[in-house]
């Protein structure tokens, strides 16, 4: 085992971690336990032999506690990596990597918003708060770190952009937040598929461009810059009342 790289699991012993298979493996003697921050390093001391990768896993999210491997191997790498951080050099290729992603990520946020304002289909009447609503939902789901579905790239831009504005007015349209939902499996989901129905009901009036009266319509309020807002409304608490 200790000549193979693996992802394991934490385990309440010390220096002790569950294999793939549920067996409780020993780490041996000799290794360290390299935390989580430093992501060239660990980069390093995955590609330069075997590792014991440590993940959490709380429902859908994988957290890092560490990579396990050689001590030696992890205090020469760090060294190494050392003396090029103290390279004008690599400071130089560091910048020129932030800038580029910057770029990117201005661009990515300039697509994602559109994307989201093609989806939203607005009629005419209502083109104003549509652009104003594409540009919350990608301030909210756009930034890295966010953890939302428009950092995924596992299926298209459009179907990112559905999700995350169903998603968006889940939490500023309906009552979601308040709810209290039964631990029951299965029926949080049931809860967010009967939410979703209805926002895209919602959308759909403004695709039809029907009038809207703003006390009326959650979408409206959620759109209304606070300080033209009398007052703080109360979040609505029915289960799928608006």
């Amino acid at each position: 085992m200790p000549t193979e790289t693996h992802e394991v699991r934490p385990f309440s012993q010390p220096r002790q971690v569950l294999g793939a298979d549920g067996r409780v493996l020993t780490v041996p003697t000799d290794w360290s336990l390299l935390s989580p921050g430093d992501a060239a390093l660990s980069r390093r001391i995955k590609q330069d032999g075997p590792t014991w990768t440590v993940i959490e896993v709380k429902g859908r999210k994988r957290f890092s506690r560490g990579i396990w491997a050689s001590a030696v191997r992890i205090a020469a790498l760090q060294a190494e990596l050392l003396l090029e951080r103290q390279d004008p050099s690599y400071q130089k290729k560091l910048d020129a990597g932030r800038n580029r992603r910057a770029k990117e990520q201005e661009v990515y946020a300039e697509d994602f918003r559109a994307a989201v304002l093609t989806y939203l289909d607005f009629h005419s009447n209502h083109h104003a708060m549509a652009e104003t609503m594409s540009r919350l939902i990608a301030d909210h789901a756009v930034p890295v770190g966010s953890g939302t579905v428009a950092r995924t790239e596992r299926i298209p831009i459009e179907q990112r952009a559905e999700a995350a504005t169903i998603a968006w007015m889940r939490h500023q349209t309906t009552g979601y937040d308040n709810m209290a939902i039964p631990r029951v499996k299965g029926r949080r989901r049931e809860i967010r598929r009967q939410l979703a129905q209805r926002s895209v009901q919602l959308i759909a009036r403004y695709r039809h461009g029907q009038s809207v009266v703003r006390d009326d319509c959650p979408l409206a309020r959620a759109l209304t810059p606070r300080r033209e807002q009398t007052g703080s409304p109360t979040p609505p608490q029915t289960l799928f009342g608006f």
